[in-house]
């Protein structure tokens, strides 16, 4: 005979930002109810009877953060027993990488306050929210390796020093410049311009790049491989 189920289904949203000066950093609301109110915590929350699991995590992000993204991958399944110490709860979570300065954030529903945060300064998170965005920030790693990323974060025309802060940012690792900006620029999604760098000070600037947003875009689908 069957044991009995009582298990609830849940959706959170790991929203990575990158801007050049503030580096890689996270999404958190602060939570207003319990458990662990006043801790902060990713953007999620049940999903309702009548909407699909990608419907959920877009409804959540809009009424705790008030922003709306076009497009969340879906992570990993988070079911430990006790987790959540109301109910037994399996969490389909979500992430995504996007720049901060795109979105007005907003606290509502069951967030008192909404803010991002370094990814090397965050705080003490509720629930495994803590294992969730290390397991996203994994994800993200190995996914920038055959995948071309930076279209949707950099500027139009750009130096390729921008291009290589925003890998650092990621991978968190050195790597050679050279050998980098070598493999990166054999794809073809990468086009010099003649207009140069702006400088402050001494130094001889260099030219800036954009992407060849076609090539960009079917790379992005094929997939490549860079071995950074």
């Amino acid at each position: 005979m069957p044991g009995a189920q009582n298990i609830k289904v849940a959706v959170d949203a790991v929203v990575f930002g990158y801007t050049s000066k503030e580096g890689l950093s996270v999404l958190l609301i602060k939570r207003n109810i319990q458990p662990f109110k006043n801790s902060w915590a990713l953007p999620g929350g049940l999903v309702r009877d009548d909407e699909s699991l990608e419907d959920a995590v877009q409804r959540e992000l809009r009424e705790e953060t008030s922003i709306s993204i076009s497009y969340l991958e879906q992570l990993y399944s988070f079911g430990e027993p006790g987790r959540d110490p109301r109910n037994r709860v399996i969490s389909i979570t979500y992430y995504g990488l996007v720049r901060p300065d795109a979105f007005d954030v907003k606290a509502d529903t069951d967030a008192s306050d909404v803010a991002w945060f370094n990814i090397k300064k965050l705080p003490s998170l509720a629930f495994d929210h803590t294992t969730i965005i290390s397991v996203a920030h994994e994800r993200l790693k190995s996914k920038m390796l055959y995948q071309p990323v930076g279209f949707e974060l950099l500027e139009e025309k750009f130096p390729f020093s921008e291009l290589e802060k925003l890998y650092l940012a990621v991978l968190d690792r050195p790597f050679d410049r050279r050998n980098f900006k070598k493999k990166i620029t054999k794809y073809g999604f990468l086009e010099e311009t003649n207009e140069k760098q702006a400088l402050e000070g001494a130094g001889r600037p260099g030219n800036l790049f954009r992407f060849n947003e076609e090539k960009y875009f079917l790379l992005k689908k094929e997939g490549i491989s860079f071995e950074i």
